[in-house]
């Protein structure tokens, strides 16, 4: 599954992860500053505001403005979420005054997928933190990040050595080291929601690196559950121009429900297929990644036919935006500030980054240092985003929320399906299952030589 799944869009080969476009962006230099969006945002306050410095007190700070890395694998994805999220929340926020009056100064990234390392050492030369981001290779600039000391509050993480590792903080984790973070989400489906299905799961998986980890996890963490998985497949990751075989081949096992690890077009193209021979299944988990109006488009119709469901992780749903205020906020803060962008879920998560550091960096004053911002970021231990998303305790790294939200795609849009939640929108009576199966370890400083006592 994803999102690591990520969040984690699961584009083919390793894309994952999807980002924004290419260069500098200055965000609101050109805005005058009058904002119409609120500066506070949900429970949190006032995140954004006044203020004066001093002093530059640190690499990519000056006593106006703090230059923010944000990883894109835009050459390679075509896909500017990550970007368009932090050009919004930069101008949001520094028509707001800033982060105590220092203006975030925007610096994209762009990996092309496999320019992690180059991006990041020239990150390392001139950003303060990388905030809001991700790469489909994200383990090829781990190395460098942990060297230089950079601290990372990541949209979306990808590979083993990057996922948990050292001053890396995901305020809306979209994998975990060593804990299934859709554990609650695969016990609903095969336990409550559709018990027949538990002997009867299929697999469908992209032919890379990244794709496969995720495949046996997935299968791992099923089994786990008692389910017994009768279909495991590889696709090229180029895509298919015929599915018809593997529509076949999932008749022929009799499966009931079906985990699809790959990029979303080919998801809608496999249920095409599966729906032109007669073949429903009990559900598909479409992942998180395809909770988007361009998904319920590209199914088409195969939407009325097969039932399409996705675990946002305990984050909440466009749809609640009229009784969530930080889901209406998130709205009107693109509605304000970059108007033909089409929302999507990712950017909820890349939004909860970047609040996350705006708050522990405001709390730094004139010494904002890497350390103070790390530090304190690290001491939330029921991290909401304001109401966006379940507590999170992000002073471990590897502890699951334990809270799921399941949405259903219908002809009429995305839907709230009936997971029986008990707190609030989410539902949190889970105990995540942890990994027996070694698939990889997070980098760490000790890795490269150093410790906490270098950060400064």
């Amino acid at each position: 599954m994803l999102s690591n799944r990520t969040l984690v869009v699961l584009v083919a080969a390793t894309a994952l992860l999807v980002a924004g476009c290419g260069g500098r962006s200055g965000t609101s230099d050109e805005r005058s500053s009058t904002a119409t969006v609120s500066s506070e945002f949900g429970d949190l306050g006032a995140v954004c505001g006044g203020g004066k410095h001093t002093r530059a007190s640190a690499k990519g700070v000056t006593a106006d403005t703090i230059r923010i890395g944000v990883f894109s694998d835009l050459g390679f994805t075509k896909n500017p979420e990550f970007i368009d999220a932090a050009k919004v929340f930069a101008a949001w926020c520094n028509d707001h005054g800033g982060i105590g009056g220092r203006r975030i100064d925007v610096a994209v990234r762009d990996t092309n997928l496999t320019e992690v390392r180059q991006r990041m050492l020239e990150a390392c030369r001139e950003d303060f933190a990388l905030v809001g981001g991700g790469a489909g290779l994200d383990a090829l600039g781990v190395k460098d990040r942990l060297n230089c000391l950079l601290p990372s509050f990541p949209a979306q993480v990808a590979q083993a050595r990057s996922v948990g590792a050292d001053l890396e903080i995901s305020a809306s984790p979209t994998s975990l080291a060593h804990h299934d973070i859709y554990t609650g989400f695969r016990h609903w489906l095969v336990k409550e929601a559709y018990p027949d299905s538990i002997g009867k799961v299929g697999i469908v998986t992209a032919d890379s690196p990244v794709s496969k980890v995720l495949g046996a996890k997935g299968k791992e963490s099923f089994e786990a559950q008692g389910a017994a998985v009768v279909y495991d497949d590889l696709y090229p990751i180029a895509g298919m121009s015929n599915w018809t075989p593997f529509a076949q081949a999932i008749k022929e096992k009799g499966v009931r429900g079906l985990i699809f690890n790959g990029e979303p077009r080919q998801l809608a193209k496999l249920e095409e297929s599966l729906t032109s021979i007669g073949y429903r299944l009990d559900w598909i988990d479409a992942t998180n990644n395809n909770y988007s109006p361009s998904f319920l488009h590209d199914a088409g119709t195969s939407l009325g036919f097969q039932n399409n469901v996705a675990d946002l992780g305990g984050v909440a749903p466009f749809e609640k935006a009229d009784t969530v205020p930080a889901v209406e906020q998130v709205r009107a803060m693109f509605a304000e500030y970059s108007p033909d962008t089409e929302l999507t879920f990712p950017q909820l998560r890349a939004i909860s980054a970047w609040l996350l550091f705006a708050k522990s960096a405001a709390s730094c004053g004139d010494d904002l240092t890497r350390r103070c911002v790390y530090n304190a970021a690290s001491s939330e231990k029921s991290w909401t985003a304001g109401g966006l998303q379940a507590p999170i305790n992000l002073s471990d790294r590897d502890a699951p929320s334990g809270c799921f939200n399941v949405e259903q795609a219908t002809t009429e849009g995305w839907k709230p399906a009936d997971f029986t939640p008990d707190t609030g929108l989410y539902r949190c009576d889970v105990t995540p299952y942890r990994y027996r199966a070694d698939y990889g370890a997070p980098m760490t400083l000790a890795d490269v030589g150093k410790s906490m006592t270098d950060l400064e």
